[in-house]
């Protein structure tokens, strides 16, 4: 019985060891490769902004391999992808209230959802899955909408999320040759 509790002991502090050291180690040496990035839109009553970690393509092929088709992906590295919004939106006709939401998207050839979760996880991924599955919560998600997959000419290196508003203001995301948009509108 000693034993057991000291081998109980241990592992107790081994855990605590690696979950405070190990872990925020690892954090700061994945965040070297995709770099956490910070985008704010504020304008036109707009209050928006998005936190993400942005891999790199480094002669990858990203879409159907690095990051699977028709599976949830935490859209981006590292931490999932954090959408604040101070104002209450309509998107693809479906309201978001105001918060703080992590965004997911499932990956398709033609077609992306797109996902606003209630939740924000430490981390996008399990590291018993090796990072391929998602930790996501799907019965907190608050909003799922549809996105056509537009393929662009040029090649994107970097992951990026943007809010372009030329003809309208979409949140926007490119990587690769691949760029997905969907419209935002002030929920009136």
């Amino acid at each position: 019985m000693k034993i057991l509790k000291w081998v109980i002991g241990i592992l107790l502090v081994l855990g605590l060891l690696f979950y405070f050291v190990g872990m925020p180690f690892l954090r700061q040496q994945t965040k070297k490769h995709s770099p956490e990035t910070t985008v704010v839109y504020q304008k036109d009553g707009y209050d928006l902004l998005v936190n993400y970690s942005s891999p790199s393509k480094k002669g990858r092929v990203i879409f159907g391999e690095l990051v699977p088709y028709d599976k949830v992906w935490r859209t981006g590295a590292n931490e999932p992808t954090r959408f604040e919004t101070k104002t209450d939106l309509m998107i693809k006709g479906k309201p978001l209230p105001a918060g703080s939401y992590s965004l997911w998207t499932i990956p398709g050839k033609s077609q992306w959802t797109i996902i606003f979760n209630s939740e924000i996880p430490d981390w996008g991924a399990t590291l018993s899955s090796g990072g391929t599955e998602a930790t996501r919560n799907p019965e907190t998600d608050v909003l799922q909408a549809e996105a056509s997959v537009i393929e662009m000419s040029a090649t994107q290196e970097h992951f990026t999320i943007s809010f372009p508003d030329e003809h309208g203001l979409f949140l926007t995301l490119k990587w690769d040759n691949t760029k997905v948009q969907v419209p935002i509108f002030k929920k009136s």
